[in-house]
């Protein structure tokens, strides 16, 4: 890796003395600049002598640190670029899929810190979120249940991706999609925490999903495995006539926070497999690109020796890349060219071949992501069995569309002249999944069989941002193990910042501690600051909660979340203050028949009141506000024998309802180390029989 010999064993020739020595001296260096040993940040820190000998003896204490150690010049300068010394901020904010966790990762770069985990579509206890029935949380995840009423308490998250304007994320809204259900869920930015999930009703999976338009008006949910939309079954015979795939189209109301079910539709699409999605920007503008596989509409069968899937799926060189035009879509819509399949707006895969709404373009093989460049005029695809990268020219779509499809596949819609509309063919390597952009005119594509990340250079509008030959290789950094996707500094927006590039590893392998057969995926931290052959790997990241994914990566200072919320007695969920809200003095219990009401307020240390006496059978309504309005003044309530914990942070208000059904004397608990008394914050909950 450019000479570094990040991870691996040292290797120890003459001239390491000099190196580590010429390294310390750079990270002594780096820290005076950071401020490191400002006393007022390290009260417990020793200051670092202004002295020449004072300077000298921390080098030589390194030094025989770095030797005792077996560290490399590449080992010091990778930690010191990561390094974010103890009460400074991060300057990148990582936001990534947990996999099967069901929840998304807010991870600080360079430091490569965890900093929280957003539960969306599973219960999470430390911030109470969808833990029991009681909570007003449980709502919002029973909101994507399955239409029959089916519980589900877990899921896939694979693809987040952050609010745009104007195609800059804007730090406001973050969106994430559930893979084995077909859920979307919306997350503010503001609290970070979910505040809508929908099912969507015609499909029960999808992949290439939550992208969004520039200016975040549609969130959109590709499916991936095709089914009868409505729900209902056919047979496997009957796979190209009743079988379908779907794009879904969510309409988002920034002024609500909320996608907006009533406004929203979807699109048929023939049964191919549909993979990542992208919405064009700038140039292409008003168009999505999905990549998409198995034109051979292979079905399986390996148990009546058939050939597998695999084998099936990947036979043709070609498969299709879907290109859709939302005003056209918009526009059917509005002239009620749909069809309602679960009450739901659909526009028919024949309206969309006939009204130009939905095209196709051959792309190579067994394609994965669809990725458009900044400037809008390009679409890289990547062929998962082809070491090209195929790159499309949305003028030259344009004009093919204009001109009009001579070819049409099974299902009616347009296949547009491959050698008319694509742009160049870069060969980078074995496996490429998918391309992320950065400020420098280059692009970076993950080499799952290579195990690597390509660099290689875009042409177009973006030569004159490097010295290199337009739509070239000019470097491949090993990672560690078959790379997956991969996220540059804002690279999915119009103006990437380049700098550092995180490559999401599927294996680990030798990396970690080894905690038993199951072990992490890996989060790679690569600096490509540099132009040309240099960007090398300068952290390894464990990902120890599940497969993540994919992430979007933004600029910290853009996003702007409170510290407490704006009022006493806010509802995160309405993001407003709740008319329950209990105020000083008005707590107390209440009752009326079986149901009582419980008003109580929280604050450093004590619940008040501290006693509520119930009977079994009483329907308990329970209004909590936490009166702190310090910073990181959070408390909890722990209610055994209920199934209750919630989390209420300086200035929330919850409130919680539920049966009684046990008799018991029951002891609640603040859950969150809040004070030397902390420990004393304690109430009993006692139930009689009735």
């Amino acid at each position: 890796m450019n000479g570094s010999n990040f991870g691996g064993p040292a290797h120890k020739t003459g001239k390491r003395s000099l190196y580590v020595a010429m390294s310390v001296m750079a990270l002594i260096l780096l820290m005076a600049v950071a401020g490191c040993s400002k006393e007022e940040e390290s009260p417990t820190a020793t200051a670092v002598p202004a002295s020449s000998d004072g300077g000298s003896q921390v080098a030589s204490g390194v030094s025989a640190i770095a030797a005792e150690r077996g560290l490399t010049e590449a080992d010091i300068e990778a930690a010191v670029k990561t390094f974010v010394p103890s009460g400074t901020h991060d300057e990148y904010i990582l936001f990534a899929s947990g996999g099967h966790s069901g929840q998304m990762l807010v991870i600080g770069m360079p430091s490569m810190r965890l900093l929280k985990v957003v539960g969306v579509y599973t219960p999470e206890p430390w911030q109470g979120w969808a833990v029991g029935d009681a909570s007003e949380t449980s709502h919002i995840l029973d909101g994507g249940d399955l239409q029959d009423g089916t519980e589900l308490t877990w899921g896939d998250t694979h693809h987040p991706a952050l609010s745009e304007t104007a195609g800059d994320y804007d730090g406001e809204w973050a969106f994430i999609n559930e893979k084995a259900n077909g859920r979307v869920a919306v997350i503010d930015l503001r609290d970070f925490e979910t505040k809508q999930i929908i099912k969507n009703p015609l499909s029960m999976s999808n992949h290439g999903a939550t992208m969004v338009t520039p200016d975040t008006k549609w969130v959109i949910e590709g499916g991936q495995f095709p089914a009868p939309l409505d729900g209902s079954y056919a047979s496997i015979d009957e796979y190209e006539e009743k079988w379908r795939g779907v794009l879904t189209m969510w309409k988002f109301d920034r002024s609500t926070g909320r996608i907006n079910y009533d406004e929203s539709f979807a699109v048929e699409t023939p049964p191919y497999w549909q993979d990542l999605c992208d919405a064009g920007k700038l140039v292409s503008a008003g168009m999505i690109f999905c990549g998409s596989f198995n034109s051979e509409m292979a079905t399986g069968g390996i148990e009546d020796g058939n050939p597998p899937l695999e084998a099936g799926i990947s036979q043709a060189d070609m498969d299709y890349l879907h290109i859709f035009d939302i005003d056209k879509m918009t526009a059917a819509v509005a002239a009620g060219k749909t069809d309602m399949i679960n009450g739901f707006p659909v526009i028919s895969l024949e309206t969309a071949a006939a009204e130009g709404i939905l095209h196709f373009a051959p792309e190579p093989k067994s394609p994965h992501g669809a990725d458009v460049t900044p400037d809008g005029e390009f679409v890289v695809v990547s062929g998962k069995l082809d070491p090209h990268v195929t790159v499309y020219s949305v003028p030259k779509i344009k004009e093919a569309i204009a001109a009009g499809a001579t070819e049409r596949d099974p299902f009616g819609v347009g296949i547009l002249d491959f050698d008319t509309v694509v742009e160049v063919q870069v060969e980078v390597g074995l496996g490429p999944l998918h391309t992320q952009f950065d400020d420098q005119g280059y692009a970076y594509t993950s080499l799952f069989l290579d195990s690597a990340v390509a660099r290689w250079t875009l042409g177009g509008s973006f030569s004159d941002l490097h010295s290199e030959p337009d739509w070239e290789l000019i470097h491949k950094t090993p990672v560690h193990y078959n790379i997956g996707h991969l996220v540059t500094t804002e690279g999915d927006t119009v103006s990437p910042d380049g700098k550092y590039l995180v490559a999401m590893n599927k294996w680990s392998i030798d990396r970690f501690n080894v905690v038993g057969p199951l072990l992490p995926q890996n989060f790679q931290l690569l600096d490509i600051s540099e132009s040309g052959t240099t960007m090398p790997v300068i952290y390894d990241s464990p990902i120890g909660i599940g497969e993540p994914h994919y992430a979007q990566i933004i600029k910290a200072d853009k996003l702007n979340p409170w510290e407490v919320y704006p009022e006493v007695g806010w509802n995160p969920e309405t993001q407003s203050l709740d008319p329950r809200a209990v105020a000083p003095g008005e707590e107390g219990v209440t009752r009326d028949g079986n149901n009582v009401t419980v008003k109580s307020t929280l604050i450093r240390s004590h619940f008040t009141p501290e006693r509520v006496n119930v009977k079994v059978g009483d329907r308990v309504t329970w209004h909590m506000t936490n009166l702190e309005t310090a910073f990181d003044a959070t408390h909890g309530f722990a209610l055994p024998g209920q199934n209750i914990n919630l989390s209420l942070e300086p200035g929330e208000h919850q409130t919680i309802e539920f049966e009684v059904t046990d008799e018991g004397v029951f002891t609640f608990y603040c859950t969150e180390f809040c004070s030397a008394l902390h420990l004393e914050m304690a109430g009993f909950f006692m139930v009689a029989p009735n």
